[in-house]
């Protein structure tokens, strides 16, 4: 294909995109105020953590005493409606957008690399819902400990815009911070890190992971930085030990020469064992003549020395 022509693939690729993101947030946008095939309302799934609090710890400004959030704009809600249905949107159209751009990829790939593209893609699907799904559980706890620091004094009216804020922000760090090991994993397959390197910065790297999620949290609570902290760890003493597995069957696999310098030979049989008996050497035969050499213009070759009239060596061959 040609350079109009990849770019008009791609164009073909985003347009399809689009308009699958277009009707995944357009359900979205019902889904937040409606039910779908029998599922709770967006809507209420995303203020349960916040409603699941003590009644003593929130303001209620409900003439029915149901759990509401606070509006303080006449706009307010309806951009937070379509902001929370565009990303409803972004996970109903994903099935869509990540097949395009596979079909957009795959054409210029081995089937080797093929097939690790599509491992690679859904563990970090499968990675990022798993963070996705705990950060909603830890949100229960974190909010309950921010919620009741001075619950004896004070009464807590979060505003909507702020709430699916934090709680999002929440869901996202949870998420993509559980790709991390699939990118310690994927280094170590195209070989930039290896077990022996890991192995030895193990400490460093566990360190690492607690005051990363220390700082990335939003809410500042412990309950959400210990729980990020220990699943990160968990998850990164697992891509380790991936790449304790990985390098022994590299090596197993891998050639004796590969690693032999330039002008170093190679051992004629396997190491650690003994060489096998040989056969008994034939006797040398006479050599068989094939007749005159000839040069590319079909004439008789001369030897420089030998064939030329004086002897000089030196005749030019045409």
């Amino acid at each position: 294909m040609t350079l109009v022509e990849h770019i008009k693939e791609l164009r073909r690729r985003l347009i399809i995109s689009l308009l699958a993101l277009g009707v995944g947030t357009i359900l979205g946008v019902i889904w937040f105020e409606h039910s779908l095939f029998g599922l709770p309302t967006l809507g209420f799934l995303l203020r349960e953590p916040y409603c699941s609090l003590p009644a003593d710890v929130r303001a209620d400004f409900s003439a029915d005493g149901s759990c509401r959030l606070l509006a303080t704009g006449p706009f307010e809600m309806f951009g937070l409606r379509f902001k929370v249905g565009g990303l409803a949107g972004l996970v109903f159209a994903s099935p869509v957008w990540l097949s395009q751009l596979w079909l957009f990829i795959t054409p210029g790939l081995h089937k080797n690399e093929r097939r690790s593209t599509a491992i690679f893609v859904t563990v970090a699907v499968l990675l990022f819902v798993l963070g996705a799904l705990l950060a909603y559980w830890v949100i229960t706890f974190a909010l309950e400990f921010l919620l009741t620091i001075a619950s004896e004094s004070s009464t807590t009216a979060l505003n909507g815009k702020l709430y699916f804020s934090f709680l999002i922000g929440l869901l996202l760090i949870f998420g993509v911070s559980f790709e991390v090991p699939l990118i310690i994993g994927m280094l170590n397959v195209i070989g930039v890190v290896s077990y022996e390197q890991l192995r030895d910065k193990r400490r460093i790297i566990i360190f690492g992971v607690f005051c990363f999620a220390a700082v990335i949290t939003p809410g500042q609570d412990p309950m959400s930085m210990v729980a990020l902290a220990i699943a990160l760890t968990l998850l990164v003493e697992m891509s380790i030990q991936f790449c304790r597995f990985n390098d022994r069957r590299r090596d197993r696999d891998r050639p004796e020469w590969a690693d032999l310098d330039d002008d170093e030979a190679s051992p004629l049989h396997t190491p650690g064992t003994a060489p096998g008996p040989g056969g008994p050497v034939r006797p040398s035969g006479p050599v068989t003549s094939s007749g005159p050499l000839h040069t590319p213009s079909g004439q008789p070759y001369r030897r420089p020395g030998f064939d030329t009239p004086d002897g000089s060596g030196f005749d030019d061959v045409p």
